[in-house]
């Protein structure tokens, strides 16, 4: 059974926005059309082409009331399809209260499983004093910080997703507070497997990569003990397909404990999944 961590339905207004520009050069047209209103079938369509079982809807907001996918959407297309999705919410960081309620209410009336925060986004690394109320929500709710690591591949300023300072300073304010760091950290992909190994909470997901894209450093992680338990397989889909996500998986040198690792048990673990996606 497989799990995808970060992947997004895309609302005709998440494709419409001029930072998927860049995106779209690269995925030489495999998006959907950005003046079109996508069904929630075709992305379940999507995992079921290449056996993906469960996967993790996030939801997009910005600063200036930027609402890109909301999270009453993303609820309403999880309690169409609860044996196949869980919800990550997303705040409005410039009203920290709001924020703390937001994300509380997500957790605790719709089952959503984590808070996803994309800082370049934002404009602010995750060690702003605006994340601190939600991290430590988060603790109290028992749910993961997803965040964005890496360069940015939308035009904007790629600083916020750097793993050193950032998440290293983050995991050491916030030792209970499980990170969940997507789309590798490349160029800094070794700064990040450090801050995975140093700290007991950090784990990476591979989402923005397909495959044969994930570069050496990972891999080498992948093959060991402590890293087979660090990363989650994710798609960032609608940019990555997930049957183009997953091509090449049987060539990376994994044990069949890892591969199931990767793919399933991490996620479960982490997102405390146990009851929802399982066979």
């Amino acid at each position: 059974m497989t799990v995808d961590v970060w992947m997004q339905h895309p609302t005709a207004r998440f494709l419409r926005h001029d930072m998927l520009a860049s995106l779209r050069r690269w995925t030489g047209g495999a998006m959907p059309d950005k003046d079109s209103e996508v069904p929630i079938e075709a992305t379940v369509a999507s995992m079921d082409a290449a056996d993906v079982d469960f996967g993790l809807l996030s939801a997009w907001r910005g600063p200036n009331g930027l609402d890109l996918v909301s999270n009453d959407e993303v609820a309403e297309w999880v309690s169409r399809f609860p044996d196949r999705f869980a919800g990550l919410a997303t705040v409005d960081l410039d009203s920290p209260m709001a924020a703390v309620r937001e994300l509380r209410h997500r957790v605790r009336d719709d089952g959503f499983v984590g808070l996803r925060v994309v800082p370049w986004l934002w404009g602010l690394p995750p060690t702003d004093r605006r994340y601190y109320p939600l991290f430590a929500e988060c603790v109290e709710l028992g749910v993961p910080f997803c965040t964005q690591v890496g360069h940015t591949g939308p035009m904007r300023r790629s600083e916020t997703g750097r793993p050193i300072p950032y998440i290293d300073e983050v995991a050491l304010d916030f030792p209970e507070l499980v990170i969940v760091c997507g789309h590798v950290g490349y160029p800094w992909t070794e700064e990040m497997v450090a801050v995975a190994r140093k700290h007991p909470n950090v784990y990476i997901d591979t989402s923005a990569y397909t495959t044969k894209r994930l570069p050496d450093e990972l891999l080498r992680f992948m093959r060991t003990g402590t890293g087979a338990r660090k990363v989650l397989f994710g798609t960032n889909y609608p940019m990555i397909g997930h049957q183009h996500a997953l091509h090449g998986l049987d060539d990376l040198g994994l044990t069949d404990d890892a591969v199931h690792a990767y793919l399933h048990g991490n996620a479960v673990r982490v997102f405390k999944l146990t009851d929802r996606a399982t066979p």
